[in-house]
């Protein structure tokens, strides 16, 4: 047997586990999100290994014949560089290593490259706490918000990823003898149907989720039989390595070559982004990212695009039961990791008529003012204030939030540094709360990524849900928050959101909030609105990446 085959059968129960999940929708996952759950000294051996990692050469991959090396990724926590530095390879170099590995991943069957798949993950599982550090000095996340997010649930992302490819690929037979009856004989044909890979896989990352964002792609391409090239932000690289540093030592154990997947560091002053992404041998596309260079890689001929791009998320409150949950629940996720989330609100609609409450009406002056204060407490609270907000990871970011102020409205709660008491360095800024009305949508329909919140005064809940609608038919909206107690508004609004393919999170308190999305049940993106094309993780997401091919023969 195998080594391939065996780490199929290793995994086969947990493969099946994954499938009963996707196709259920319930909460599922093998990968724990609490830190205490991989060990006591997990947390110290993953901050020492990234201690050690910084300002030495990355040797892990097990790449050949590199050109160089790159490295400029800056701590938001630190302000000072990594000082990590990566092999460089040639666009001619990387895509003629996955041209020549391209044959001998696709030959094999969606078990073998399945198990291979699983195990890596399994690897980089014990590699949780490393990641974790390597994403906090990249992106500014928070410590547990980076463990999570880069790793019990991105690992969910792409056993989810691996585990739709399995289902797409077993769906229909590989082969059959097809009998047609035709009175006193019949047409007998032997029939074979093959998954051909479509090519290379070039997968562009962002600098706020390295590996969330990543590996949905990365996986998808590689269980459906097509070699990877991983492009990461220049700002955020040693999380989306190490990943991509198991994989390959788990090729190489199974006689695979370890190219099949392959990292692709550059540096901001010299990108190759668009050279891979215009190379003709490559055939898709994963990215996530800014409208413009979103758009820009839409409009590549010859490629299958996969894109997740800005979109402007709305926050609509009409009625509620307690009104202090829901503020509650409002502020932290505008706050958390400083609105720097694809997920985070941004406009927050109140009627000039108030909100209504179980205990009485409130005025939108009264409605306001306690979403200033829920904002500005969490903010300032000397506990969790610093490590809800995280750090801003981008210094553009930063400057927009200092200058949000100058393009209109009323300034209801200004921007201030906040101190780490960690990190005397670190790059915090709390939300800046300005107002405006419905017709300034010159500012209020267009992303302000960063911790910048519009709350936008209506008519009446009627019309925030009209422009609401018109925003993300217009821009984009991949989530969007309602308050209301009225069952018949509610319905109205779940209707006329996902008209325009924008799913909505109704009357969130306590600890779920509009900003989180759960692998194997919830849909990430729907692909139906200019926010992006592609959703983790639906059949489209896999299917694109593969074309049925049947042949017929007559014994």
């Amino acid at each position: 047997m195998s080594q391939a085959a065996s780490l199929f059968q290793k995994h086969e129960a947990l493969l099946n586990d994954a499938v009963e999940a996707i196709q259920s929708r319930k909460f599922y996952t093998p990968y724990p999100e609490h830190p205490k759950a991989y060990g006591e000294t997990g947390d110290e051996e993953g901050k020492t290994a990234f201690a050690k990692q910084m300002n030495e050469d990355f040797t892990e991959l097990l790449q050949e014949g590199a050109s160089g090396s790159v490295g400029d990724e800056v701590s938001p926590y630190l302000q000072l560089g990594l000082g990590v530095r990566y092999p460089s390879f040639t666009t001619t170099q990387l895509i003629e290593k996955a041209k020549g590995s391209s044959k001998v991943w696709a030959a094999l069957s969606v078990q073998e490259r399945a198990g291979i798949l699983i195990e890596s993950l399994e690897k980089v599982k014990s590699r949780f706490f490393e990641i974790a550090y390597a994403t906090m000095h990249t992106t500014g996340q928070s410590f547990i918000m980076s463990f999570q997010a880069s790793g019990p649930h991105a690992n969910d992302r792409a056993l989810e990823a691996i585990t739709m490819g399995y289902m797409e690929l077993t769906r229909f037979p590989q082969e059959v003898e097809w009998v047609k009856p035709m009175g006193k004989f019949d047409i007998k044909v032997d029939k074979n149907w093959k998954a051909i890979p479509k090519g290379i896989s070039l997968v562009i990352g962002c600098s706020t989720f390295p590996t969330w964002n990543t590996v949905p792609g990365m996986y998808a391409s590689l269980i459906t039989g097509n070699p990877v090239i991983v492009k990461p932000h220049p700002k955020a690289i040693l999380p989306i390595a190490i990943v991509i540093a198991e994989l390959q030592k788990v090729l190489k154990e199974a006689g695979l070559p370890a190219e099949i997947c392959q990292l692709a560091a550059d540096a901001s002053s010299a990108p190759i982004t668009k050279e891979l992404a215009e190379h003709p041998e490559v055939k898709l596309i994963d990215f996530t990212g800014s409208n413009v260079f979103g758009d820009y890689v839409e409009s590549l001929p010859g490629k299958t695009v996969f894109t997740e791009k800005a979109g402007v998320n709305s926050c609509l409150i009409d009625s509620v039961k307690d009104i202090t949950p829901v503020i509650q629940n409002i502020s932290f996720a505008v706050s958390l990791y400083s609105g720097q989330m694809c997920t985070a609100p941004q406009n927050i609609f109140v009627s000039a008529e108030g909100v209504k409450t179980a205990e009485g009406h409130l005025s939108y002056e009264e409605v306001v003012k306690a979403i200033s204060e829920g904002i500005s407490g969490i903010a300032q609270h000397p506990k969790m204030g610093a490590g809800t907000l995280g750090g801003i990871q981008a210094e553009a970011t930063y400057n927009r939030v200092q200058t949000a102020a100058g393009k209109g409205g009323k300034t209801l709660l200004a921007s201030e540094k906040i101190a780490n008491p960690e990190f005397e360095n670190a790059r915090v800024a709390s939300p800046t709360l300005i107002e405006l009305n419905a017709d300034q949508k010159d500012i209020y329909q267009s992303e302000c990524f960063g911790p910048i919140v519009y709350v936008i005064k209506t008519k009446n809940a009627e019309e925030s849900l009209q422009l609401m609608k018109e925003s993300a038919a217009s821009k984009g909206a991949i989530t969007c928050a309602a308050y209301t107690t009225d069952e018949n508004l509610m319905g109205k609004i779940e209707d006329e959101m996902n008209s325009v393919f924008t799913p909505v999170s109704f009357n969130f308190t306590g600890a779920i909030f509009v900003n989180q999305h759960a692998a194997f049940s919830d849909f990430h993106v729907t692909g139906g609105n200019p926010a992006g094309n592609a959703s983790f993780t639906n059949p489209d997401f896999i299917n694109r990446r593969f074309v049925w091919v049947g042949n017929r023969w007559v014994n």
